[in-house]
């Protein structure tokens, strides 16, 4: 997929103010500092269409961009360690809950996990959260240029294993990137690509 324009368009926590439009939407999320905002604009190729920020928790709203006027890309906020208060954390996690369980035009989400740790509990139960309501989602492995590949192979066992000693029959798709090095991008473009032109075939 070639992205010919990635344009924001809105920011808000309330789920029913979000684009009505019919088109296909994919949400990314993960623990506060696992380089979300990096990733973004690395798929996009804009340098700030997402801002990073060295503060953990800088997202704090449901951030939509239209990708190719056809579809969305959701910027949702980190969960975990994002510095501020626990009203503060119980009101995010009331809207992200609400937009996976409200959130109709949602295709797919991507999780997204730091490569260079062993598997993390937050995480884990996240993930649980979403195969539990039969919300469809992929693993996407951030900053894997920080490790050589049989330390990458190494750690993505880690999680598979750890996911299938619970209650998954098979493992969710997963993708390995750096937002560095612009590994990925073109596997996760590809797929996100493939699953939109299913999306509108069965429209016609």
């Amino acid at each position: 997929m070639k992205i010919k324009s990635a344009d924001f368009v809105m920011s808000n926590s309330d789920v029913a103010k979000c684009p009505n439009e019919p088109i296909p939407e994919y949400a990314f999320i993960g623990r506060s500092n696992v380089g979300k905002s990096s990733l973004i604009n690395m798929l996009t190729l804009r340098k700030s269409l997402a801002k990073t920020s060295g503060r953990p928790g800088k997202t704090q709203l449901i951030n939509h961009f239209k990708i190719n006027g056809n579809w969305f890309l959701v910027d949702l906020p980190g969960y975990g360690y994002a510095r501020v208060s626990k009203k503060d954390k119980n009101t995010f996690q009331k809207y992200i809950t609400d937009y996976f369980v409200k959130r109709k035009q949602l295709v797919s989400a991507f999780v997204l996990v730091d490569i260079r740790h062993e598997p993390q509990k937050i995480d884990m139960e996240f993930m649980e959260y979403l195969g539990e309501n039969m919300i469809p989602f992929s693993i996407v492995f951030t900053k894997a240029d920080k490790l050589k590949p049989k330390t990458i192979e190494k750690n993505v066992g880690f999680y598979i294993n750890e996911l299938l000693r619970g209650a998954w029959e098979e493992a969710p798709n997963y993708f390995i990137t750096s937002s560095s090095k612009n590994i990925g991008r073109d596997e996760l473009l590809q797929y996100i690509d493939d699953i939109n032109q299913g999306f509108f075939n069965e429209k016609k």
